[in-house]
C-alpha cells in the first residue's frame, strides 16, 4: 500500500523529512478496524513528532492521526461497526498513523462520519473536536460554575484548528460567553463567523482587553497555543477559583503564580485514553458520534479551510511547513492517494 513516512527525525526542509513509500497491508485483530483512508488532516502533533521522534528498529515511521474513511474489514472482537461503514477518528499516537492507504484503529475511538460532510470536511474534525470536548467537559468541568466569576471562557488561539471547533462547541453546548483571541484581520473575522461573542488581539496584553469588556473575570481559560507568552496575563485576568486548561507545551511557567487565586490547572491530551486503554476509552467514540449528530443538525460546521490532493510527501511537506509557521487558519486536509 502507498504511505508517507520517514526514518530520521528533523526539519521539514530536509530531503528525507517525508518520503513516499510502499508498506505491507495490515490485518485487523481484536477490536481493530481496517480502514480505507479517504482523507486526512494535519495537526501540530504531526510536525512535533516528525522533528523529535525516530522510528523503532529502523523501520519507517508513518505520521497522521485524523482520518475519514470506509471500514474494509474487522477484527474478531469487533461489535460496534461493520465493513462498509463510513467513519472518522483521531487514532492513537502509539500506533502507525493515517498517512497510508490502509490503517488500523480500535473501534472504541471511532465515530460515524457526518452524512452531510464529504471526506475532507469530515477529516478536519476528529482530533480537534475530541481535544476541545474533553478540555471543556472532562478537564474544566465548564457546567460547574465558579462562585462570583463571569460565566465566560477565554479561548486563546481561537482561529487555529482546536480553537476553531472549541468556539463552536462552547456556543452550542454551554451557556458561556465566548471570548476568543486572534491577531490578524482575517483570523478575527473567521472567529466571529464561528460564533465568538468577543474577539481579542493576543498580540496585545489580554487582561486589559478582558477588563474592558465589562463582564467581569472569566471563570475559565482554555489556551491552545503560545501559552508561555500569556501566563502572566492569564493569572491577572482569570477569576479567583477559576479553572485553566492548556494543550500546548510551554518550556515552563511559574505555576505558583496561580496559587493566590487557587486556580486549578489542567492538561488536555486527547491521546491519553487510547494510550492507556482507560476504562472509559469508548467515551471518544461517543463524543465523535455526538459531534457527528451536531454537524448533521447544522449546529457544528467543519473547520476545513484548504484541501490538497493527493496524499503524498510533497503535499504533506507543504502543510507541515505552513503549520510550523503559525499562520494557518482552521484545518488543512489532504484527500485521495
Amino acid at each position: 500500500m502507498k504511505a508517507v513516512g520517514y526514518k530520521v527525525p528533523g526539519p521539514i526542509e530536509g530531503e528525507e523529512s517525508l518520503v513516499d513509500i510502499s508498506l505491507p497491508e495490515p490485518s485487523p485483530t481484536g477490536r481493530d478496524l481496517l480502514v480505507e483512508v479517504k482523507a486526512i488532516s494535519v495537526n501540530p502533533v504531526d510536525y512535533k513528532v516528525r522533528r523529535s521522534t525516530a522510528p523503532q528498529d529502523s523501520e519507517w515511521k508513518v505520521l497522521g492521526w485524523d482520518a475519514a474513511g470506509i471500514v474494509r474489514a474487522v477484527g474478531p472482537d469487533v461489535t460496534l461497526l461493520q465493513p462498509g461503514d463510513e467513519i472518522f477518528y483521531a487514532g492513537s499516537i502509539t500506533r502507525p498513523g493515517t498517512n497510508a492507504e490502509l490503517h488500523l484503529v480500535d473501534e472504541r475511538i471511532v465515530g460515524k462520519k457526518p452524512a452531510s460532510l464529504d471526506w475532507a470536511e469530515a477529516a478536519a474534525l476528529p482530533l480537534t473536536t475530541l481535544t476541545a470536548w474533553e478540555a471543556f467537559f472532562d478537564r474544566l468541568d465548564v457546567n460547574k460554575p465558579v462562585p462570583g466569576a463571569a460565566t465566560a471562557i477565554l479561548i486563546i488561539g481561537g482561529a487555529g484548528g482546536v480553537g476553531s471547533v472549541a468556539v463552536q462547541i462552547a456556543r452550542q453546548r454551554t451557556d458561556l460567553t465566548v471570548i476568543a483571541t486572534a491577531s490578524r484581520l482575517e483570523t478575527q473575522d473567521w472567529v466571529k463567523t464561528l460564533g465568538a461573542h468577543h474577539v481579542l488581539d493576543h498580540s496585545k496584553p489580554l487582561a486589559a482587553q478582558v477588563e474592558a469588556l465589562g463582564i467581569g473575570a472569566p471563570a475559565f481559560v482554555f489556551s491552545t497555543t503560545h501559552t508561555g507568552d500569556h501566563v502572566g496575563e492569564i493569572v491577572e485576568l482569570i477569576a479567583p477559583q477559576g479553572r485553566f486548561c492548556l494543550i500546548d507545551d510551554p518550556a515552563g511557567f511559574d505555576i505558583m503564580a496561580f496559587k493566590r487565586k487557587a486556580v486549578s490547572i489542567h492538561h488536555e491530551l486527547m491521546f491519553t485514553r487510547p494510550i492507556y486503554g482507560t476504562p472509559d476509552m469508548a467515551e471518544q467514540g461517543r463524543i465523535l458520534n455526538e459531534a457527528s449528530a451536531l454537524v448533521d443538525a447544522g449546529k457544528l460546521r467543519t473547520t476545513l479551510t484548504e484541501r490538497l490532493s493527493p496524499i503524498n510527501a510533497a503535499n504533506l511537506k507543504h502543510v507541515h511547513a505552513l503549520l510550523e509557521s503559525g499562520k494557518a487558519r482552521g484545518k488543512i486536509v489532504l484527500e485521495g492517494f
